[in-house]
C-alpha cells in the first residue's frame, strides 16, 4: 500500500499502489500523492509526469469510501486549503501530465484524470462520477472541470445520472487520447512521454500555463500574454539551441536553461 515514485530520463512515474482495494486513497495515500505532485512540480530534472494505478482492475476510484463518507473531516479543517495540495485540487504543476488508465476510472480517478493533459487508456477502462448516487457531489474538480471538457449535455448526464461510459466512448467524446490493449498502456504512455521530454521544458511548461490561464482570460489579453511569454523564452539557452539542432539536423540538447 504506497504511492511508488520513480524517475528515470526526465520522466516520473507516479503509481498509485493499492490494488486490494482498487486502489482507491485513504488520507495517508492522498498525502502520499501530494508529495509526489510537489516533487514533479519542484525537481528541474523531471521534465513529464505519468501517473497510473497498480494491478490490472483499476486506475483509481478515488476516495476511499470507508475512511471518508462514514468519518469525514471536522469543519475546522474546510480553511485548511492548502494542505496536501492535488493535482486535481489546485496544484500549479505546469510540466506535462499524462494519465496511463489501467481500469476504473471512478469518481476521485476521473477528478485526477481531468486534471491531466494526454490520456491513454486500456480497452476495459470504465469512467464516471457516481457521487451522486452515494449523497455527495465530485470533489477535487469534478464538477468544475467535466463540462470544460466534454459537450454540456455528455458531461451534465455523467454528472446527474452518476452512470458510467467505457473507453470507447470516452475517445468518441475526446475525453482520452487513445485506447490501447492493457499490455500496450504503460508503452504507450511512455512514448508519448518520451517524445514530450525531448522538447523544451521551459517552453512545454509556457505552452501549458498559457493553454490553462487562457481558459479564464480574454482573447486580447491571451494573445499579449503569449507575447510576453516568448519574449521571455526567446532569451533561454534553449531557444538558441533548438534552432542551431535544426540547421544541424541534430536532435536538440535542451537543459531547461
Amino acid at each position: 500500500m504506497s504511492i511508488d515514485v520513480s524517475v528515470a530520463d526526465g520522466i516520473c512515474t507516479i503509481v498509485i499502489n493499492r490494488p486490494e482495494r482498487l486502489n482507491a486513497m485513504d488520507a495517508e495515500h492522498y498525502a502520499a500523492l501530494s508529495q509526489a505532485w510537489c516533487r514533479v512540480r519542484d525537481d528541474a530534472a523531471i521534465r513529464v509526469a505519468i501517473v497510473t494505478g497498480a494491478g490490472p482492475k483499476s486506475f483509481t476510484t478515488g476516495a476511499d469510501i470507508k475512511s471518508f463518507l462514514t468519518g469525514p473531516p471536522g469543519y475546522d479543517e474546510m480553511w485548511l486549503t492548502q494542505r496536501d495540495q492535488l493535482l486535481n485540487r489546485g496544484l500549479e504543476v505546469w510540466k506535462p501530465v499524462i494519465a496511463a488508465i489501467n481500469g476504473y476510472c471512478l469518481g476521485g480517478g476521473m477528478t485526477l484524470m481531468l486534471a491531466t493533459d494526454l490520456r491513454v487508456a486500456v480497452t476495459h477502462a470504465t469512467f464516471g462520477l457516481a457521487e451522486v448516487k452515494r449523497g455527495v457531489i465530485p470533489g477535487n474538480g469534478g464538477t468544475q472541470r467535466i463540462l470544460r471538457q466534454l459537450p454540456h449535455a455528455i458531461a451534465m448526464e455523467m454528472l446527474l445520472t452518476g452512470d458510467a461510459i467505457d473507453a470507447d466512448t470516452a475517445a468518441r467524446w475526446g475525453l482520452i487520447n487513445k485506447v490501447v490493449p492493457a499490455d500496450k498502456l504503460m508503452e504507450t504512455a511512455l512514448d508519448y512521454a518520451r517524445r514530450i521530454a525531448a522538447n523544451a521544458p521551459l517552453a512545454l511548461q509556457a505552452a501549458k500555463e498559457l493553454a490553462l490561464r487562457g481558459r479564464d482570460m480574454d482573447l486580447a489579453t491571451g494573445l499579449r500574454m503569449e507575447q510576453v511569454m516568448n519574449r521571455l523564452l526567446m532569451a533561454t539557452d534553449d531557444a538558441r539551441e533548438g534552432p542551431a539542432a535544426f540547421a544541424e539536423k541534430r536532435p536538440a540538447n535542451f537543459k531547461g536553461k
